[in-house]
């Protein structure tokens, strides 16, 4: 167990697994494992949040105990007066088509669907148009947005000419600005592959392209995107080229039972990122192989719950709890490499707990693996 006070480390790693005593590994290593090896079935833990949803209970939204600041720029908008309202007072009225049109036409968007929780299931994926500049969408805490196990839920691409392609510098325009709160996201699925050219694949829930990106107040439940890829991740949000490289916010969020290849939470290549009092439980990167796919495999597996790649990029993890997450690969909490070893990672007031990763890990840091100058900024927190 690390548990650290400050920058002093109070106490050193306990008891390794098999697996954690191969100690460190190089960035080649961990992109490529020396033998493809055969798919194992994934341990499937059973940490607090899973058994609430085994017993039909939704988890809180994040981490009611995580008392890190948050910014303006981390905080949910005001959607007293929306620009469309869903539904008229009933669950029926509260519909598919509704809101993908309301998403299209951008603004605030808020729902009227009765006194009580209700899910919406998609029948097809609301699509941002690029033209738009603030887009909220404001659940109010009683609406779930389903993709039914069989699609996208939320995309938005601003390099997507079917969206509208506003500017030749479609990967870094300040607009559209996607803001989701009070709102639970579930059984999304992205099935898009990784092939070569491609960029829009992972988010099972959100996938976002450009502009800016901020979740607030909001749940992830049982997301999925392909099993498979080297570079492939996201079952709940897939980020990628934001403006002026500024970072999307996560906070007070919960993931839960996410899947995919990488990153059974979150996923990005370049961008920063900055999660504040959530939690990420029962998390898997289900992928084998690792990045770039070793011979005779698929690729993926790693970042249980985050998987993040790129150059100079930031991911600051505070007031959160991070725990019962899987890596077939490395990393059954964290990935994070910085291919040209000037990004940080930076753990402040949280827990990281039984994440484990098959394959790699960087000691003295269960469940991370890190590749860039240094070392993690860990302050104050626990990883075991």
């Amino acid at each position: 167990m690390l548990l650290v006070s400050g920058v002093g480390i109070a106490a050193c790693v306990g008891p390794t697994t098999a697996s954690e005593a191969s100690g460190p590994v190089s960035a080649t290593q961990a992109h490529r494992p020396s033998q493809p090896r055969r798919p194992s079935q994934p341990r499937r833990p059973h940490g607090p949040a899973q058994r609430r949803r085994l017993a039909g209970h939704l988890p809180d939204f994040g981490n009611p105990r995580g008392h890190a600041f948050v910014p303006q720029a981390g905080r949910a908008v005001r959607s007293s007066h929306p620009d469309h309202l869903i539904g008229t007072g009933t669950p029926a009225s509260c519909t598919s088509a509704a809101f993908v049109r309301a998403v299209a036409l951008g603004g605030v968007i808020t729902f009227d669907c009765g006194p009580r929780p209700v899910t919406i299931t998609m029948t097809a994926t609301a699509k941002v148009v690029n033209t738009s500049h603030l887009i909220v969408i404001d659940g109010g805490g009683k609406v779930t947005l389903s993709g039914g196990g069989k699609r996208q839920i939320l995309y938005m691409n601003t390099c997507d000419k079917r969206q509208t392609w506003t500017t030749s510098h479609c990967y870094d325009q300040e607009w559209p600005h996607l803001v989701v709160q009070n709102i639970t996201f579930a059984d999304g699925y992205s099935p898009a592959r990784q092939t070569k050219g491609a960029t829009a694949y992972g988010g099972g829930a959100i996938f976002d392209l450009g502009g800016q990106l901020k979740v607030v107040n909001s749940r992830f439940i049982d997301n999925r995107c392909y099993a498979t890829g080297p570079d492939l991740g996201g079952a709940a949000i897939r980020a990628l080229a934001q403006w002026r490289g500024l970072p999307v916010y996560i906070t007070k969020d919960t993931f839960h039972g996410g899947r995919c290849s990488n990153g059974g939470a979150l996923s990005s290549i370049g961008v920063s990122w900055v999660v504040l009092n959530s939690v990420m439980t029962d998390n898997d990167a289900i992928g084998f192989g690792a990045n770039p796919a070793a011979p005779g495999t698929p690729g993926g597996g790693s970042g249980g719950a985050i998987y993040t790649d790129g150059d100079k990029y930031s991911v600051t993890v505070q007031g959160t709890i991070i725990d019962f997450n899987l890596a077939r690969e490395g990393g059954g909490a964290i990935f994070f490499v910085s291919d040209n070893n000037t990004g940080t990672l930076t753990i402040k007031k949280s827990t990281l707990h039984d994440n484990p990763s098959k394959v790699f890990w960087t000691r003295p840091y269960p469940g991370i693996y890190f590749h860039s100058s240094g070392h993690p900024i860990v302050i104050d927190s626990t990883i075991n």
